[in-house]
């Protein structure tokens, strides 16, 4: 029986008059699409000014807070950033395709350091700091703008990526990018069986059977496309989910260590201070911090 879980290909359709998509989404009018996990040949330039969330990029896993700025390649699979927006929150969405500026425009001088931007797209970025703040205020600012204002707009947060220093490059589409198309949906329908399911037992022979392999066939598949481990993917996805929810929630960390998948407490907190740094409590206690501002340090996301 054919998965229900393959990756779905989005169809971007830019407003007339325009040579890319462009959207902002807020309580009031949430993204349709956050929830599917997909990939189009547009790239895809996200900014979130406010709360938390979790990214998944590719082979990449990581939680994010105090908003979110993101670049992310052609075909590069991935899930929304929000999930919901309430409050003052808002998220602005860019796509482009490289085609829709004309052939050979980002060769001209001027624009090859943009070019060498979307070669690291290609990986995945995500832009922290100020540099993410004042990059966010300019694309907030293209819902005011139409026609060449707007293009122009774009062009100038583009620049501004180019030349920003406080960014991390996710290398999530490393290993993606150089497997067949064929492992690319076998690899996306496991990624979204283990979004569907995380919070549940996943027997191997159940995750397998999604790409009709035997379990010891799909551990050696697994971790030759991914560079990881299913066990080790899988809790990860598990913690991503258990920060997000120490930061949004006020469930009690027992009650989270179940919530995402965890059938020992003990065994939960191991893990989470192995990854973090810090225990879980640790972890929500510097969150509601007043200095607690920024993220926490690209080096201790997941997947970095």
């Amino acid at each position: 029986m054919e998965s229900t879980f393959k990756p779905r290909i989005e169809i971007i359709k830019p407003e007339v008059g325009y040579s890319f998509f462009y959207k902002r989404y807020d309580a009031q009018h949430p993204n349709p699409t956050t929830a599917a996990w997909h990939y189009h040949p547009e790239f895809e330039l996200v900014y979130v000014n406010e709360g938390a969330g979790k990214r998944q990029v590719g082979t990449h896993l990581s939680h994010y807070r105090n908003g979110d700025l993101i670049l992310i390649g052609s075909n590069l699979p991935h899930c929304g950033f929000t999930r919901t927006l309430s409050g003052t929150q808002r998220e602005t969405l860019v796509q482009w395709r490289m085609e829709a500026f004309g052939e050979g425009f980002f060769q001209i001088p001027e624009l090859k350091p943009i070019l060498r931007l979307f070669e690291q797209a290609k990986s995945g970025m995500v832009f922290h700091g100020e540099d993410k703040r004042t990059i966010g205020a300019v694309l907030e600012s293209m819902e005011y703008h139409r026609g060449p204002e707007r293009f122009l707009t774009l062009l100038k947060a583009l620049t501004m990526m180019a030349g920003a220093s406080q960014y991390t490059v996710l290398n999530a589409g490393r290993i993606l990018l150089e497997a067949r198309m064929e492992d690319q949906e076998k690899i996306n329908s496991i990624f979204n069986y283990v979004k569907e399911n995380f919070n549940e037992e996943i027997a191997l022979s159940d995750i397998a059977a999604q790409v009709f392999l035997t379990p010891s066939s799909f551990c050696k598949y697994f971790k030759k496309i991914t560079n990881k481990t299913f066990v080790q993917y899988l809790i990860e996805y598990r913690l991503i989910h258990a920060a997000k929810l120490l930061h949004e929630s006020k469930l009690a960390i027992s009650d989270i260590c179940y919530e995402c998948g965890f059938n020992n407490y003990s065994h939960f907190n191991k893990k989470f201070k192995e990854v973090m740094g810090r225990t879980p409590l640790q972890y929500r206690n510097e969150l509601r911090a007043p200095s607690s501002m920024e993220p926490l340090s690209p080096e201790a996301a997941f997947g970095l």
